[in-house]
């Protein structure tokens, strides 16, 4: 690390260079968030996603999953989603709803509950649409606008990338 540059932020000798290559590497890799630690020290670099929420009151969190996680869904459900007509289309789509985050996707608030959407339900603007665990935090994903469920993307118990779409609402 001899040839790397370093500065000092707030007291603490920061080496720069490794910031930006964590950054460039965060970006290549479509990842939020990268942490190193080196000994006692921990370089961690972090970006905010995009809200894909629209707040409609007080936030309605779903609860943590039992000790042993989820259980498997229904055999139904164990094969992939369909994809909507136009199959190519759907990043593209004016209704499509991304995940905001990396995580596993949840159709239901608990083991054995109903799925809180289905394809043809109405919804309206704020309702949660389905949950992602994230670092064993349940984050609601909540429709951006009323309308009609046209199409779910993932299943229950689906690991989901950053801007993987997840659900179509017209």
């Amino acid at each position: 690390m001899s040839d790397s540059k370093s500065s000092v932020v707030g007291g603490i000798v920061v080496d720069t260079d490794l910031v930006r290559e964590l950054a460039e590497l965060l970006d290549a890799s479509n990842l939020t968030e990268i942490e190193v630690k080196d000994g006692d020290r921990t370089i961690r670099v972090a970006r905010t996603a995009a809200a894909v929420t629209v707040a409609a009151g007080p936030a309605n969190y779903a609860p943590a999953p039992p000790a042993g996680g989820w259980p498997a869904p229904p055999s139904s459900s164990a094969a992939p989603a369909a994809a909507p007509a136009g199959g190519d289309d759907v990043r593209n789509h004016p209704g499509l709803v991304k995940s905001p985050i990396v995580g596993t996707a949840y159709l239901t608030p608990e083991p054995g509950a109903p799925a809180f959407i289905t394809e043809g339900a109405t919804v309206a603007a704020g309702a949660t649409l389905l949950i992602i665990e994230a670092m064993k935090v349940m984050n609601p994903i909540t429709a951006p606008k009323g309308g009609v469920v046209k199409a779910i993307l993932v299943n229950s118990e689906q690991p989901v990338e950053y801007d993987q779409p997840l659900v179509i609402i017209e």
